[in-house]
């Protein structure tokens, strides 16, 4: 044993060790019962008997001071307030222990445990309107209902699914392509620093690892294996989400994508996903129907007013908050009404309408038509 070394210390070391990928890592630490410090003293005929361990691997492992400066790490991971999170601790999200190459650890920022059933939400860098409006929506809603949001912190729509589920006070996740301190794209920084405060952003990556293709992959079947399901909203047939979609079916996760125009090239990987047999998704309840038989995945909602004064329902006796009742009995009668409409026969914002409305369709009680008015459905 190394006894100037923990546990998580020995975790850490063998996570940056280079070429050393993640099958390999957790077939040495099941051949040393799961000990990183027997690892770390072991001989190289000890290491060499491990299946993918050669020469090259076993001398990075026992040379291992040479490519990893354990105590600026630490140093680094003191002043950004990061923590590693070995594969078996709390807080390591429980569904990715699962897949075939779990990491070993995950660097982490942010009080989040990963405790509650995420639903990814990933697409294309170059989006449309259409597709921003979409996930955000459907982070939004996801998020109301209890599930973590989980992406990439990338632009478009990895972007809008996490700010939507901010929106709603709810959770989410960020997985990181590159080391824990580098924020990329630059301009996602204040939304990095708001997903620290209200959720948790995680990367397998040491400090200052930079990204490339081959860490964007691996960031990928992160997002996919700590996740109940994955929704696609935009992709070309190339793109990036659809090797995010890939790992996710090959993990047993239901995947869903979301239609788009037909001559629209950044909708050309979610119509190829659908006829290739993931779930066509047109609203958040197809989500909840495909994952009903997962009793044990099904979270609790969240409060409307929950964090950061997002505006939600004060029931009274009947189950209505004011807000819904003021709303609903507009529509008496069969009334067809649009939002401004109803702002200004209620005498409310829009904004503070526009979150009355979102509830009562998710409760099926309106329903939005394609003029973009809204009626009533009937009873609850």
């Amino acid at each position: 044993m190394v006894p100037e070394l923990s546990k998580n210390q020995a975790f850490m070391i063998l996570n940056a060790l280079p070429q050393v990928g993640p099958i390999t890592l957790n077939r040495l630490l099941q051949a040393f019962g799961g000990d990183p410090r027997a690892v770390l003293t072991a001989e190289a005929a000890e290491l060499e008997s491990v299946r993918g361990v050669g020469p090259a691997f076993s001398a990075s492992i026992a040379g291992w001071r040479q490519h990893f400066d354990l105590p600026q790490e630490e140093a680094r991971m003191s002043a950004h307030r990061v923590v590693f999170v070995p594969t078996m601790e709390d807080g390591y999200p429980p569904l990715l222990r699962e897949i075939h190459d779990p990491p070993i650890g995950l660097y982490r920022k942010g009080n989040y445990l990963c405790d509650r059933p995420s639903v990814a939400i990933v697409g294309s860098r170059r989006t449309t309107l259409y597709g921003q409006t979409v996930a955000k929506k459907l982070g939004e809603e996801l998020a109301r209902m209890g599930y973590c949001v989980a992406s990439g912190l990338a632009r478009g729509i990895d972007t809008a699914a996490h700010e939507g589920a901010l929106s709603a006070g709810g959770r989410t996740v960020a997985v990181l392509g590159n080391g824990i301190d580098l924020i990329y794209p630059p301009e996602n920084l204040a939304l990095y620093r708001q997903i620290e405060e209200q959720g948790a952003v995680l990367t397998e990556f040491p400090f200052a690892r930079r990204a490339d293709r081959q860490s964007f992959a691996m960031r990928n079947r992160i997002v996919a294996g700590m996740s109940v399901a994955l929704i696609v909203v935009e992709s070309d047939v190339d793109g990036g989400s659809m090797i995010t979609a890939k790992f996710a079916a090959d993990q047993g996760r239901i995947v869903f994508a979301v239609p788009g125009r037909i001559d629209q090239p950044t909708s050309a990987g979610c119509h190829q996903l659908i006829r290739d047999g993931a779930v066509l998704l047109t609203r958040v309840d197809d989500v909840v129907s495909e994952l009903s038989y997962l009793s044990g995945m099904r979270p609790q909602p969240i409060p409307g007013n929950a964090a950061r004064g997002v505006p939600g329902p004060d029931p009274g006796s009947d189950g209505w908050s004011d807000e819904e009742r003021g709303v609903l009995g507009c529509f008496s009668g069969g009334a067809l009404l649009g939002i401004d409409e109803l702002a200004f026969l209620l005498g409310r914002p829009v904004a503070s309408v526009a979150v009355t409305l979102m509830r009562l369709e998710l409760r099926r009680r309106l329903v939005k038509r394609a003029d973009g008015r809204y009626e009533s459905v009937g009873g609850d």
